[in-house]
């Protein structure tokens, strides 16, 4: 399957000291390995949590593209879920007091219970999000419920790549006026 125009568009912009990602962006989101309601969800759950909103817009019109509405709405939600419950359980555990665990959190995230797609879907989106963010509480918390749904370590694995292959773009895209400056640089060194 090709790619949207945009994310064409925009890979193309990405600096060549990151063309790895790139390619990785492109087998990750066409590789026959998970659905590609999945694929795409991960990867757009990714970008709204990394925060770079070009490659959010990019992946949010491929996936609307490829697997229709419903994926990005049930994304877009476990991204803003998880920007707010991986700061909540982060937090706890870093304070190293376990009366927190005994606490209840009482934030609200019942759209965890009424997904567009399907409940693994969202967890799997979740779990992205998660990693993004860096929560190891809801990684763990996500992993479990998926693998004890069926979901495979080689699934698990396959949605950490995408979160991890999205993140390194966004960071990449956030920075690609330095890499345009050093390439310059190195362009009018060598003439």
């Amino acid at each position: 399957m090709a790619l949207h125009a945009e994310i064409v568009e925009l890979m193309g912009s990405v600096p060549e000291v990151a063309r790895d990602l790139r390619l990785n962006l492109d087998r990750l989101l066409a590789d026959g390995e998970l659905d590609p309601s999945v694929r795409w969800g991960v990867a757009v759950a990714s970008a709204a949590s990394a925060r770079q909103p070009a490659l959010e817009a990019a992946l949010v019109a491929g996936a609307i593209e490829a697997v229709g509405p419903a994926v990005v709405e049930d994304a877009l939600a476990a991204a803003a879920l998880m920007g707010m419950t991986n700061i909540y359980y982060r937090s706890r555990h870093m304070t190293g007091d376990a009366e927190y665990d005994r606490l209840p959190a009482g934030l609200r995230m019942s759209r965890l219970a009424r997904p567009s797609t399907d409940q693994v879907t969202l967890e799997l989106m979740s779990l992205a999000a998660s990693a993004v963010n860096g929560c190891e509480y809801c990684v763990r918390a996500h992993e479990k419920v998926v693998r004890e749904a069926g979901i495979t370590r080689e699934a698990v694995n396959a949605v950490l790549r995408i979160a991890a292959t999205v993140h390194g773009l966004a960071v990449t895209l956030a920075n690609r006026e330095a890499a345009a400056m050093l390439t310059q640089e190195v362009s009018d060194a060598a003439a």
